[in-house]
């Protein structure tokens, strides 16, 4: 029902200003009664066999929500009722931040795939911090970076200021520092930049009563011997695990009238190049480095596809705009009848 009569009207309208309305509208429905009962029962699967152990938190399945879609924290209930097994919020900064000028996120429907350039427009890390004292049931994650204006030279502050914060209240962090849209940030994708960022982050989680793992997400443009680097750092720092990968810059053979827009691509011509990250980092790390891999997934068969790869665990976004909430069902019964 979603691609044949709820996303063709959707389409019809501005990208960003259909997200809000429907974040709204979600928002509204979750409040008639036995609706969230109602949703739950219809998408979510309960079997141990989608389970998933990894950084020493249990996944009640291994399809989460990317960072990005619920970035303010604003619908963890709600997404959760539909079968996601974790949800990544953020990317989180220490100041709210409107993000770049719009208009700045563009479908591709020919390519399944989506431009954006948002640059971090979020709450702030306190004005999210509160909207996640709650108990909720799900796994979350917080995604973090800097703010546009902080230089390069004094970005570890922002991180760590969004680490202390959210310490509490996640239940893992990534750190995000390959976003194409805020300038220079993928620059911090060095080693001397990661190591002392890695350094000062442990000794904060070594005072706390439990360790919460960290992550850091990566670009799919960087070439092997900068993915080895980063490995390295991640190895030398007792990194907990990687994602793999952000959205690309790479714009080749889109046939989509919007492909010369400047931003972060993501959706279907990201799969395939996601998926040769993914690889490479899991044969140089033997399996043992747990991956969440991310990009172009849009059906249970580029799920299969992304875990054989060598993800442990997989992220959804543009699928979830081009095939609905839906999707994340339809891949956890594919999951149900594979062997890996």
């Amino acid at each position: 029902m979603y691609k044949k009569l709820i996303s063709p009207f959707l389409f019809l309208f501005d990208p960003e200003k259909i997200h809000n309305f429907t974040f709204c509208a979600t928002k509204l429905l979750f409040k008639l009664p036995l609706i969230g009962f109602l949703i739950e029962s219809r998408y979510k699967i309960d079997n141990t066999k989608l389970k998933r152990n990894l950084f020493g938190l249990t996944f009640d399945n291994p399809v989460g929500i990317a960072a990005g879609f619920d970035k303010n924290a604003t619908h963890i209930s709600e997404f959760e009722k539909f079968g996601f097994g974790f949800i990544e919020i953020g990317t989180v900064t220490p100041k709210p931040q409107k993000g770049n000028p719009k208009k700045r996120l563009f479908r591709l429907k020919e390519d399944n795939a989506i431009i954006n350039r948002m640059g971090f427009n979020n709450d702030g890390v306190d004005k999210i911090k509160s909207r996640l004292k709650k108990d909720f049931k799900v796994i979350i994650g917080g995604n973090i970076g800097k703010n546009k204006v902080t230089p390069n030279s004094e970005a570890k502050a922002d991180y760590l200021i969004c680490f202390k914060e959210l310490y509490n209240h996640v239940d893992y962090f990534v750190i995000n520092v390959s976003s194409p849209n805020t300038p220079g940030l993928r620059e911090l994708q060095s080693r001397n930049f990661l190591n002392d960022l890695f350094i000062e982050l442990n000794a904060i989680r070594s005072k706390k009563n439990i360790k919460k793992p960290i992550l850091i997400k990566i670009s799919p443009d960087l070439s092997e011997k900068k993915i080895e680097e980063i490995l390295e750092v991640i190895n030398e720092n007792n990194i907990d695990g990687i994602i793999a990968t952000n959205t690309t810059i790479d714009f080749s053979n889109l046939k989509s009238k919007n492909k010369k827009e400047i931003g972060g691509l993501s959706g279907t011509p990201l799969f395939d190049k996601s998926n040769d990250v993914i690889s490479f980092i899991s044969k140089k790390t033997k399996g043992k480095l747990p991956i969440i891999g991310v990009g172009g997934i849009s059906t249970p068969e580029q799920a299969v596809e992304k875990i054989k790869a060598g993800a442990h665990l997989i992220q959804l976004y543009t699928g979830i705009i081009y095939e609905g909430p839906g999707i994340v069902n339809k891949i956890n019964k594919k999951l149900l009848n594979q062997e890996f």
